[in-house]
Parts: structure tokens; C-alpha cells; sequence
């Protein structure tokens, strides 16, 4: 099953492909696209491919400009951070879709719903649907993220705008925010939820227990097996190490480069 990712948000993409990857062994990730100008010059020089994982808003415009442009009749599942009407859209339109952050069990029902659909899959009937959808989005502007937090503290709710948070960790299987000011509140999020809904440019996830800020980044050293070690400001309690797999996309990210 010959699989194509378009997404410009590079740690999910690359997360994507590893679901893809495990749920379904035989497919075949033949390209990771992360812009409307990379993605019209791959479907202008290649055969189709079999199935479309594939974001909406890129850095350089709506995906179904791509979409439109190439006359793509191959099923489409669309990943999404957009709110509860547009997806419901989706499901009136007869689209398959999932919401960020992706879950495994998501991924593995939306590829058997793929497979159990396929011979019956009317390539121009989806077609057409995507002209309507390509006409209500649009007027659609930027991803929206979450710029602020609401903390309890003692008697009281506060309110923590990103700017202010250094970096998010896990402890206990609960997630706490930690401010520069030395501040930390228990909040009610997972960290996969966080990589939803903060803004990719500047939050990053190291590891299972961390996500930073690029401003809480003080120092970063080479480290055993082509691995990182991180500094934080203000210190974490524990050592942060990034792993030999992520430690190109966390490169790429303080270098502030986005797919070609």
C-alpha cells in the first residue's frame, strides 16, 4: 500500500509514519510533503499513490489547492486540529479523518475502514465532494494554538499565557507547567494533547516527559550514541536526554527549517 504524508509540521509527520508504520505493515510511506509547492511537484512527476494521510492548513496554503490542482482521486484522510464543526463537515462529506494529536487506535480504525470501503470507493464521487470542501475552507486563516492556561492556585484561578510557561512535564501521571518565574501548576492535559494545540515553532517535545520552550533551551551537549543532553532554565530535576531517533528533527527545529 503505497502511503503519502502531507504535513509540515515535521515531529508529526514523523510520528504519523511510525503509527503508519506499526498499524499496518505493508504500507509504504513513498513521501512526506510539507508545503503546497512540494506536494504539486511530487504529484506532478509520480503515480498516484494508494491512500493520502494528509493535513489541511500548510505553511504555504490549504492542502485542497493540491488537492484541486492535481485532480486527486485517491482516498483521503485528512489529519486535523480544526474544532468540532469543520470536522463534522468531514463527516457529512463522507471523508475519513483524525484529530490531532493522532492515536494509534484512530489510525488503525480509519486504514480498516479504508481497506473494508476500498472496492466500493467512488474516486470521482470523493472528488466532487472535495470541490465543496475546498470552497468552505477557503476563507480559513492561520492554525489558532493556545496562547494561555487556566491554573487553580490554592483558593484562586489564574491565568498563564504560554509566553510565560519554560517548559510542560510529566510526574506521577500528572502534567505540570513550569513558568520562568519558578512557578508550577497542575494542569489538566496530556502531553499529547499539548502538541495539538501549542504551536509547533516554538514548543517541542524531547521525550515522554518533557516539552519546552525554545526559550528554556540554555545549553545543549553531544552526548553517548549520537544522543543530546539539554540544559533547561529554569534546571529541570532530571537529566533531559534526546534520543539518537529524535535528536535530527529537534536539530531541524532549533534551526527553524521546515520541509523543502
Amino acid at each position: 500500500m503505497r502511503t503519502v504524508i502531507i504535513e509540515d509540521e515535521y515531529p508529526a509527520a514523523e510520528r504519523l509514519q511510525e503509527l503508519v508504520e506499526l498499524v499496518a505493515p505493508e504500507s509504504d510511506v513513498v513521501a512526506i510533503l510539507g508545503s503546497v509547492t512540494a506536494a504539486n511537484q511530487w504529484f506532478e512527476t509520480h503515480p498516484m499513490p494508494d491512500l493520502i494521510f494528509s493535513d489541511i492548513q500548510l505553511s504555504d496554503g490549504l492542502v485542497f489547492e493540491v488537492l484541486e490542482k492535481n485532480s486527486i482521486k485517491t482516498p483521503v484522510i485528512f489529519t486535523t486540529s480544526f474544532d468540532q464543526y469543520a470536522i463534522r463537515a468531514f463527516k457529512l462529506n463522507g471523508m475519513d479523518y483524525l484529530l490531532k494529536p493522532i492515536k494509534q487506535v484512530e489510525l488503525r480504525t480509519a486504514i480498516e475502514k479504508y481497506k473494508t470501503l476500498r472496492p466500493d470507493f467512488s474516486l470521482q464521487d470523493q472528488f466532487f465532494r472535495m470541490q465543496d470542501l475546498i470552497e468552505n475552507f477557503r476563507q480559513d486563516g492561520k492554525k489558532q494554538y493556545k496562547d494561555r492556561f487556566l491554573v487553580k492556585y490554592n483558593d484562586q484561578l489564574l491565568k498563564v499565557r504560554t509566553e510565560e510557561i519554560a517548559y510542560f512535564y510529566t510526574t506521577n501521571e500528572m502534567v505540570l507547567l513550569q513558568k520562568y518565574d519558578g512557578g508550577q501548576y497542575l494542569i489538566d492535559y496530556t502531553l499529547e494533547e499539548l502538541e495539538g494545540n501549542l504551536d509547533p515553532t516554538v514548543f517541542f517535545r524531547l521525550n515522554r516527559q518533557l516539552m519546552v520552550h525554545l526559550d528554556a533551551i540554555q545549553a545543549i551537549h553531544l552526548y553517548f550514541n549520537k544522543r543530546l543532553k539539554v540544559e533547561l532554565n529554569p534546571a529541570f530535576n532530571e537529566e533531559v536526554i534526546i534520543s539518537k531517533a529524535k535528536s535530527p528533527a529537534f536539530k531541524r527545529w532549533l534551526d527553524g527549517k521546515h520541509y523543502e
